[in-house]
């Protein structure tokens, strides 16, 4: 994806008919895919303390989360995504302070970095797109992704991405208002996979992030 976009999205927890209710609303399958995540940060939690998320996909690369917008409050997320290698170690470098920042790729800088892996998990996804029902052409489609983790959670999200962070309003309203259509609780907010597993295999570190 292009860089610094602002993914704006709501998690939630998917019924037996949330596929029905999808293609009643018009939305396509787009693709069911199976892969790998794996997360790092170091022992304290640095990364995710400070709320950023350094993740390896099986088969896309590096990712680093970084938060996005506030001041809009709600059951939503708002996180600017980084998958750029060197933007990213540079992120890195500028989180953990350690050092002279080395010029290579985020593999050979988890060492240095002392950034070792804290969960890794296999997610089978269904990810449904439905287009816009606003007047514009550019604006853009919401996306709906239905996770099953191999450690036995299954959690939906509707997302948007948008340029600019004045456009997260009206990209909130649309997640709103599509996920009413799902029957998604106004205030329900499920929790992301890597919480869950992170409640269930490492909970003193679950813990100190809710502390946080």
């Amino acid at each position: 994806m292009a860089e610094g976009l602002i993914e704006v999205e709501r998690k939630f927890a998917p019924g037996p008919d949330t596929e029905e209710k999808l293609r009643e609303l018009g939305a396509t399958l787009e693709h069911r895919v199976t892969f790998r995540d794996t997360y790092y940060d170091t022992s304290e939690l640095s990364l995710m303390l400070a709320d950023h998320w350094l993740r390896q996909r099986e088969g896309s690369g590096w990712e680093l989360k970084c938060p996005g917008v506030t001041g809009v409050s709600g059951p939503h997320n708002a996180y600017v995504e980084v998958t750029s290698e060197s933007a990213i170690v540079a992120q890195l470098f500028e989180l953990l302070g350690s050092g002279e920042q080395e010029a290579a790729g985020v593999a050979a800088v988890l060492g240095p970095l002392k950034l070792q892996e804290v969960a890794s998990f296999v997610t089978t996804r269904s990810s449904w797109k439905l287009a816009s029902s606003g007047t514009h052409e550019q604006e853009p489609p919401l996306t709906v992704d239905l996770d099953s983790a191999d450690f036995g959670y299954a959690v939906g999200e509707v997302e948007v991405l948008v340029r600019e962070k004045a456009e997260v309003p009206a990209a909130l309203e649309k997640i709103i208002s599509l996920s009413s259509m799902l029957g998604v609780p106004a205030q329900e907010k499920a929790p992301a996979k890597l919480m869950v597993y992170l409640e269930r295999f490492r909970p003193r570190d679950h813990q100190r992030l809710l502390e946080a």
